[in-house]
């Protein structure tokens, strides 16, 4: 008898169930899209409640769509858009506001006044972040002051805190369990990230009471039980988006790094046991923790990516799908000096200019539909090479490969492009689905169905690898433009 995982996938966009067999092949997945908000400029917002119920929607669709039995389903995983912050009523289970997503600038004035306060440095030492919006202890903060009495409210307990995958635990225990893994604490911005535990100090910068916050928990264990599905499901597994598909990626050892190509950019690097802190512009952040293992990584966040391809789509309407791009960048043999900056919420690593507006340089009157595509596709690799180049800085370490995932990953010209521009072979699974591949393997091991890492590298496996075809010349050329177009972006 076959035994099966069930990992839910909340992103920025959609929410996913995706049901993995043990030898981690996809038996089916399911999708259903979220709306944001854009209240003003540079916000972004989503309903939580609408969060809950299309993650509800789409794990009994996939129970149907797979032809199983609710008892097949051995153990639940949940990896989740980090960041993205939701405070709810203790007594109704409500939100009191919107959420606040990982996205939005709106907290920009708080961070720029804990900024002047001179705490930039001591929160970096204690969080391994720089201050930004990005994070959620200013959306708390935020939050809380434009909620009636929300201040008071908090202080009195009547108020809790989480990002996505608390709420999700949350809500699929029915109340029960109010936790976070270190994951997903550790882009709050209010964990020690050495202690792995709420800090005092971090709390009192920006007021938030320590009632509030959830429990910090392992990545991997069982953490309490759903009726979900019709029968007593364990959750197992807990971990952040990103640090999930490094999971999934199998880079389970310091010097390995993977690309996750999605809504945003997100370039981790395993640096094992021990934290690296940056002096480049990338953050220090907690990997996982599996009993008394934690492991590190150095990220860079590039906040818009395949959200330049929708940009694309639903902005521009020059493509009608993503697949679309491709062909129309490979219909013109370069993109004739066009460069698009597409900082659409500012710039993230390793630039961190969060008043940065988005920009396209370059255009003349020869410039076409298929020039602007194909440079929209190369700002993706351009924002990558940025990264990479401040974790070299860090690091002193240059890249073997780079293992990719995410939607845009399936661009051949872009990931062909992404070679040239790091002079590096870029390595492509065949099971794309990396982020809720993560999150399966955490909840396998938490409930025995996997023994070690060696059986997860086993069943790994490439689909394509992409070796650099451009010269040396060409790439620095190419990188030198690219650098003069963020210049200017930034000094608008």
């Amino acid at each position: 008898m076959k035994s099966y995982i069930m990992s839910i996938d909340q992103g920025t966009t959609s929410s996913r169930a995706i049901i993995f067999d043990e030898d981690l092949n996809i038996v089916t997945i399911t999708q259903q899209e979220i709306e944001n908000y854009f209240p003003h400029p540079g916000w972004v917002e989503m309903d939580a409640n609408k969060i809950w119920s299309s993650v509800k929607d789409v794990c009994l669709q996939a129970l149907e769509k797979s032809g199983l039995k609710n008892t097949d389903i051995k153990a639940i995983g949940i990896t989740n858009q980090r960041e993205t912050t939701i405070v709810w009523n203790k007594k109704t289970g409500l939100p009191v506001y919107n959420a606040l997503v990982w996205q939005s600038r709106q907290t920009a004035a708080l961070c720029e006044d804990v900024s002047r306060k001179g705490y930039g440095d001591m929160i970096q030492e204690k969080t391994g972040l720089t201050i930004d919006p990005y994070f959620s202890a200013s959306k708390i903060r935020w939050i809380l002051d434009h909620t009636e009495n929300g201040q008071v409210s908090a202080a009195n307990g009547e108020l809790m805190f989480g990002t996505v995958d608390s709420w999700l635990v949350y809500k699929l225990t029915n109340g029960e369990k109010h936790i976070t893994d270190v994951s997903n604490a550790s882009r709050t911005m209010l964990m020690d990230i050495d202690a792995l535990q709420w800090d005092d100090d971090l709390l009192e910068i920006w007021n938030i009471p320590r009632n509030m916050l959830p429990e910090i928990v392992d990545s991997s264990q069982v953490y309490g039980y759903t009726d979900l599905l019709g029968c007593k499901t364990p959750i197992a597994a807990v971990i952040g988006d990103q640090q999930s598909a490094l999971f999934g990626q199998t880079c389970f050892d310091a010097g390995q790094c993977k690309n996750t190509y999605g809504t945003g950019c997100f370039l981790l690097f395993n640096t094992g046991n021990n934290r690296i802190n940056s002096n480049s512009g990338l953050v220090s952040t907690v990997g996982w923790k599996i009993g008394n293992d934690v492991k590190y990584v150095l990220e860079g966040s590039v906040f818009v990516a395949g959200a330049a391809i929708q940009w694309l789509r639903d902005g521009l309407k020059i493509i009608t799908t993503a697949a679309e791009s491709e062909k129309l960048a490979t219909n013109v043999p370069d993109s004739n000096g066009v460069y698009v900056v597409p900082a659409f919420t500012g710039l993230g690593a390793p630039y961190w200019n969060k008043n940065a507006k988005g920009a396209i340089f370059g255009l003349t009157r020869g410039t076409t539909n298929e020039h602007l595509v194909r440079a929209t596709l190369e700002s993706l690799a351009y924002q990558t090479f940025d990264v990479i180049e401040a974790l070299i800085n860090d690091t002193g370490m240059r890249l073997k490969s780079l293992q990719v995932d995410g939607g845009a990953c399936r661009n051949n010209y872009l990931m062909q492009f992404q070679s040239d521009i790091l002079q590096t072979k870029i390595v492509r699974p065949v099971n794309f689905e990396t982020t809720a591949l993560g999150a399966c393997m955490m909840a396998g091991l938490a409930i025995g169905m996997f023994s070690s890492f060696d059986e997860l590298r086993a069943k790994y496996h490439v689909d394509r690898e992409f070796e650099p075809e451009m010269s040396i010349m060409e790439q620095g050329k190419l990188v030198h433009g690219w650098k003069k177009a963020v210049k200017a972006t930034i000094e608008f």
